[in-house]
């Protein structure tokens, strides 16, 4: 059995053990005062956002609350509807104009996404666009039941749309908005949403299907960003929405479903019942039931009925040929929700989609007990022709999925829950804060998820390729690639090669080293679980999560912020000296030193290999590097010592592993 002694460089000081530091800069890149400088956060501490990462005492936050009554008309591929919003002002200030998205003009030939695309899978041409948003009306609701609507003034620029209101909304006053439109949903061409055929019949995934208002905040005013792709960032509210479909067809929609006897059979109701009340998958609807859905040719139409409530969007789906199945998630506190899935019988599978929902039903729960509860009646999965794509409550993945694929993307996609759709940071500008905390917290549902079949993971969104190594050996290649963005760059700036290696896999693996390396599981869970609870339903900056990680971690964390996010910094720790201090007794004490050659700065481990097998493991703190850069550990042995190496399980990223170990002499 190994002897494991952890010690910081402070306790070996305090046992009095001999420690000489020299000030003389090493080779390389590592300036320990541009490491260490002051570093100021973008956003500055107010009577809105607190010191500590808080909200502030004064912090606001506008709602906006939608009902929508929809159709879709299978055969000619549209959507027609008419919403009415109620956008109420929480700023203290008077409001002139709403600016909304208009997220389905990005398929039309010239938009701004197009140019962006640059000939890429977004490039417009005749066959992968639509017109767009056709606005029929777009009118003012005055208070009062006799008032008239006010035909509204408005503008559209390519994906938003500004209203002037011909009254000021003051600071706590409410109006409402109908807007009456109708649009060609995009084909798979769509990317998250679309219409597809499988073997029985057509897939609708609905999403970003009715204007949406953009955000007012107190950061930035109003956030105007054109749709490029780069998803959403939207306020809170409650919706009631309505979608009628031909009566073969299944919907399946964020939130409650609060009209199942006017669309469900008696038997899919007494299923739904039990599958409320059991751990165990029950299917609602078979493969049979949904062959015999499709073959059906109607004449009439259901209309379907969701609510949910303190949410940021919604969306559905919508077709004859699902099978559909379910089961109980128990959630803290004795609460429960329904995992659920739908999918083509093609998809069926007991290495496919017929574990969907024991995989949906995990992660929630594991989620749940981990982080914050999940606040939604259901937890929807679809397999359709939009992939790898969440919205509140659901989230849509491909019918080809299998195995420890479709549980990964299923758990990522459900993952998103927590971030945006409970943390609602702003995945435009800031997409590490989405992707990158959600990828991070999905890696520990796959090692949990009974126990281990799918772990870890490493299925190319956590790490950038499948080369072997750990985490750290991987992450050495975006580390070194000096055109690299930084995980602060804006989201839009971020390009396809960079997109999932640094936003997805550099993010996540930033809180793995918070987590595991430089706070410790104990610090780091408390203060982020503080961060998600402090933010649920609000709009956090980078600085507010910056603040509550120092402040509820009890750690001055600048050096990680600065060359983990703000800069794409590496790192490079070489042991340069192992010798005995004294040579005529070797099994008494050993110097090592260390030295600091690059500007990344991260605690890691050094190992004292004794003759024996056994081993010492002294922790090397970021405060080694602080004012120094190489630095002289005197480590007594119970042994004679063989080797001393730095970081032996290769924790930490370094770009030159050749001169981290040494024979002692």
């Amino acid at each position: 059995m190994n002897l494991l002694q952890r010690l910081s460089s402070a306790a070996l000081a305090a046992a009095c053990l001999s420690a000489t530091a020299q000030t003389a800069l090493a080779p390389g890149n590592y300036k320990p005062l541009e490491t260490f400088a002051p570093l100021a956060f973008p956003q500055s501490v107010n009577d809105f956002r607190s010191a500590s990462g808080s909200p502030g005492a004064h912090y606001w936050q506008n709602r906006a609350s939608y009902e929508i009554h929809a159709s879709l008309d299978p055969a000619a591929k549209t959507i027609t509807a008419t919403e009415t919003i109620t956008y109420t002002n929480h700023s203290p200030d008077t409001l002139d104009v709403l600016w909304l998205n208009l997220e389905q003009n990005t398929y039309r030939m010239g938009s701004r996404s197009s140019a962006f695309a640059n000939g890429g899978h977004r490039m417009r041409t005749e066959a992968t666009s639509t017109d767009g948003y056709i606005l029929s009306t777009v009118e003012l609701l005055p208070a009062g039941k006799a008032a008239k609507p006010v035909t509204a003034k408005y503008v559209v620029s390519d994906t938003r749309m500004r209203v002037e209101l011909p009254t000021s909304l003051q600071p706590g006053a409410s109006t409402r908005l109908r807007i009456s439109y109708h649009y060609t949903v995009p084909g798979e061409w769509g990317g998250r949403t679309s219409w597809g055929k499988s073997a029985q019949g057509e897939i609708f995934d609905i999403a970003q299907w009715f204007p949406r208002l953009c955000v007012y905040d107190d950061l930035r005013g109003w956030n105007t960003e054109p749709y490029l792709a780069n998803e959403f960032f939207l306020d809170y509210g409650d919706y009631s929405y309505f979608v009628t479909v031909p009566s073969n067809f299944l919907v399946s929609g964020s939130g409650d479903l609060v009209n199942p006897d006017a669309v469900l059979t008696t038997v899919e109701r007494t299923r739904l019942a039990a599958a409320r009340h059991s751990d165990k998958t029950v299917i609602l609807r078979t493969p049979e039931e949904a062959a015999a859905a499709s073959a059906f040719k109607p004449t009439t139409t259901r209309t379907w009925h969701f609510v949910m409530h303190n949410t940021r969007d919604v969306a559905f789906t919508a077709s004859p040929v699902f099978v559909w199945d379910a089961a109980r998630i128990n959630l803290p506190g004795g609460k429960t929700a329904l995992a659920q899935s739908v999918y083509p019988a093609e998809a069926a599978g007991q290495d496919a989609w017929s574990r969907s929902t024991e995989y949906i039903k995990d992660a929630v729960e594991r989620f749940s007990n981990r982080w914050y509860p999940y606040p939604y009646p259901n937890a929807i999965n679809v397999a359709g022709p939009t992939e790898g794509m969440e919205y509140p409550g659901i989230v849509f993945d491909g019918p080809a999925e299998r195995k420890d694929v479709l549980f990964y993307i299923g758990a990522h996609e459900i993952g998103h829950t927590w971030f945006p759709m409970i943390v609602g940071s702003n995945e435009r500008t800031h997409g590490w804060m989405d992707e990158g905390f959600n990828t991070f917290i999905d890696v520990y549902e796959s090692n949990d998820f009974n126990h281990g079949e799918y772990g870890p993971k490493r299925d190319g969104e956590y790490a950038p390729a499948k080369d072997g190594g750990t985490p750290a050996d991987q992450i050495v290649k975006i580390l070194a690639d000096p055109n690299a963005p930084s995980l602060m760059m804006r989201s839009d700036l971020v390009g396809d090669k960079y997109r999932h290696p640094v936003t997805y896999f550099k993010a996540a693996f930033g809180l793995t080293l918070l987590r595991e390396q430089i706070l410790g599981p104990e610090r780091f869970d408390r203060a982020f679980r503080r961060y998600i609870n402090d933010w649920a339903y609000k709009h956090p900056s980078p600085s507010d999560f910056f603040r509550t990680m120092e402040s509820e971690g009890g750690e001055d964390l600048t050096y990680f912020w600065r060359g983990w996010y703000f800069e794409n910094w590496q790192r490079d720790v070489a042991i340069t000296a192992a010798t005995y201090t004294d040579p005529q007794q070797p099994a008494r004490s050993v110097k090592i030193t260390v030295e600091n050659r690059d500007k990344l700065v991260l605690p890691c481990t050094l190992r004292v290999e004794l003759e024996g097998g056994q081993h010492i493991d002294i922790d090397v703190p970021a405060e080694t590097w602080m004012r120094s850069t190489t630095h002289t550990f005197t480590i007594p042995t119970p042994a004679k010592a063989t080797r001393a190496l730095l970081d032996p399980d290769h924790r930490v990223p370094d770009s030159d592993r050749s001169n981290d170990a040494m024979d002692v002499r």
